[in-house]
């Protein structure tokens, strides 16, 4: 392998990123584009893009902003189609739209339960379901990036509806790896730990802040930027053998014992 001509390059390639109006999410997107590929930040406030695109203008990438509520399956077929129309392909998936509510679990409502499981787990599903078949025809290697939680893996107090959703995110991931592995389809997680802007970070108080610190051996929060490695190793041909994996980037946290 050459690696002056860096095996992360994704020059050509045309990245949705789905939940790409948020922080964590919209710096995948810099790095994204930062590698190479266009990128397609999909949301549902035009506003909330217009750091990142310009970010990413300011390097000479190539972004466009497409509004999309994902909780409504047509509003993901018309992306597709949008981008198909615009760009001419699609090549990476990032699935990373979220949302949390810290409920008591008695106090949990029929509509929380909806509404969470479908921002989290739900428009995973469609949206791998309808970008998976374009991918399955289109018979190019393709990438799925879906993003998972600490919560999904371990309990973290009050994150009920959030953790469950994740929990089915990942086992989505494993099962979808070993269905799509013969069409040459990737399918991972990346599983950011507790980030300035993640939704347990933000859940708490003071104490607990301290609290998920002191589980991090590297005693601190993550930063934004350091999802940029895991996101271009699974977007690129340098993962071109990496399926139905997890890549925990947590600073430690999970590895932790009391």
């Amino acid at each position: 392998m050459d690696y002056h001509n860096s095996p992360f390059d994704l020059q050509g390639k045309v990245a949705v990123i789905i939940g790409g109006t948020g922080h964590l999410c919209g710096n995948m997107g810099v790095a994204l584009a930062r590698a190479g590929a266009e990128v397609v930040l999909v949301g549902r406030n035009p506003e909330s893009a217009i750091e990142k695109l310009a970010a990413i203008d300011a390097f000479g990438g190539k972004s466009w902003f497409h509004r999309a509520d994902v909780r409504e399956r047509q509003e993901i077929d018309d992306l597709l189609t949008a981008v198909l129309l615009r760009s001419g392909k699609v090549d990476i998936l990032v699935n990373g739209a979220g949302a949390s509510l810290n409920t008591p679990f008695l106090e949990i409502t029929d509509d929380e339960i909806s509404t969470i499981m479908d921002i989290n787990f739900k428009s995973v599903l469609r949206a791998c379901q309808i970008f998976g078949d374009y991918f399955i025809n289109r018979a190019e290697p393709s990438s799925i990036i879906n993003i998972g939680s600490m919560a999904g893996k371990i309990p973290v107090n009050g994150l009920f509806t959030y953790a469950a959703a994740k929990a089915a995110v990942h086992s989505l991931t494993k099962n979808l790896a070993s269905e799509w592995g013969d069409h040459d389809i990737r399918v991972n997680t990346i599983v950011p730990g507790f980030f300035p802007t993640g939704q347990a970070s933000q859940q708490g108080d003071e104490t607990r802040a301290l609290e998920i610190l002191r589980q991090t051996p590297m005693s601190r929060f993550g930063e934004a930027d350091e999802l940029t490695g895991a996101t271009l190793l699974l977007a690129s041909s340098a993962g071109s053998f990496m399926t139905g994996t997890e890549i925990i980037v947590d600073g430690g946290f999970s590895a932790m014992t009391l």
